[in-house]
């Protein structure tokens, strides 16, 4: 059976954990010298990784926020109630505004409208312009970024509830829910469109569904893997990060689980293998990516599940949710460091620093602009070369 990592409590939004003293090392005064961060080691760079310009949205406080990029435009908010458009070839802003409370989860948008999540499961919706259009509630507290797109709104909540609006006007059009489970993690487990028919999604327990987008059933759903273990935290096995999706096969992973893929059309097993991730994956046409939890960076073949390399020296780093950049997967850590591994064998090939605070959320490309965010709330764009 996988043990229970002993990670710092602030790759969790709250810290629930802290009663959990089996569980977290942070919790308690011993210090455990498996999770002392590996220093990280000189090597020639053959990526040049220029940062091109910095913003800022404040910081995300307790809570973790994710960017995303629509075209050359990335979204971005902060826990201030501070949501912004920036042009990713200037880091210039297109419009910024500030909400009257305070926020728990961002950002999704289609280039058109931007949703966020507040506190007490408030939901925000912005148009073009970044004025706010309308304001919904949902049934509980949303710390993972919205879905924006299909002519809906989609939010989920910490106990699992899927929840759409009509993009519109607000309206609620439906829930999805399986059943709840003791105890899960606090992280923003996020969504992904399957086209214009279902939502992906991933859920406490190890299931992952795909969701009819216009009723709110599920098409189909399939177990990653199952909870094992004694007590409950020792059970804790939720998906985590947003799903993948490329062509017609998806991928995800789960904590004390697996990783596996799955034919997105029905849900079909592609392949599983035993992983533990408390962050998510990034998959392309090759490979799927993920850091398990000690910060170990692997890599699978994404045909079959065979391992295609693994690297440790970002182990105990906190290593972020990863993204495919060509030949490139490319994680931040609990400093602020963003590194840029070799696809093909795991090797570093470059790396840059941004402000010191961690990065949990992955990086997203917007234009030809690799964009990432810190805790503390600075924005930088980078070019590699």
């Amino acid at each position: 059976m996988l043990r229970p990592p002993m990670i710092q409590l602030k790759r969790y939004a709250v810290p629930f954990a802290c009663a959990l003293t089996v569980l977290l090392a942070a919790c308690s005064s011993t210090k455990d010298e498996r999770r002392v961060p590996t220093p990280l080691v000189e090597f020639k760079p053959v990526l040049n990784v220029n940062q091109a310009w910095k913003a800022s949205v404040g910081k995300a406080g307790r809570y973790l926020f994710s960017p995303v990029a629509v075209g050359d435009a990335v979204y971005a908010a902060g826990e201030n109630g501070t949501v912004a458009k920036i042009d990713a070839k200037t880091g210039q802003d297109v419009w910024r505004t500030k909400l009257k409370d305070d926020l728990s989860a961002g950002v999704g948008s289609d280039g058109n409208l931007t949703a966020v999540g507040g506190l007490k499961g408030a939901v925000y919706v912005l148009g073009p312009d970044g004025k706010q259009l309308w304001t919904a509630t949902a049934p509980g507290e949303i710390i993972s970024p919205p879905l924006v797109g299909n002519d809906l709104v989609i939010v989920r909540t910490i106990d699992g509830k899927v929840v759409a609006f009509n993009a519109q006007t607000g309206e609620q059009k439906w829930t999805f829910q399986l059943r709840a489970v003791p105890l899960n993690l606090r992280v923003a487990a996020g969504m992904t469109f399957a086209g214009n028919q279902a939502v992906l999604a991933g859920f406490p327990g190890g299931n992952f569904a795909a969701i009819n987008l216009q009723t709110g059933d599920a098409y189909w759903q399939a177990p990653v893997s199952y909870p094992k273990g004694v007590t409950e935290v020792e059970r804790i096995n939720d998906v985590t990060g947003a799903p993948g999706l490329v062509g017609a096969q998806t991928c995800a992973v789960t904590f004390q689980g697996k990783i596996g893929c799955f034919d997105a059309n029905s849900g079909r097993p592609v392949w599983e293998k035993n992983f533990s991730s408390d962050s998510g994956l990034a998959q392309d046409e090759q490979i799927v990516a993920a850091g398990d939890d000690w910060s170990v960076v692997n890599a699978f073949r994404a045909a079959d599940g065979t391992s295609v390399w693994k690297n440790d020296k970002l182990k105990n780093r906190q290593v972020s949710v990863p993204f495919i950049l060509g030949r490139a997967v490319v994680v931040g850590d609990y400093k602020g460091f963003v590194h840029f591994l070799s696809a093909d064998n795991g090797e570093l090939v470059g790396r840059a620093p941004t402000d010191g605070s961690e990065i949990t959320a992955a990086p997203v490309l917007a234009g030809n602009t690799l964009v990432v965010l810190t805790h503390d709330g600075g924005l930088y764009g980078f070019r590699p070369q």
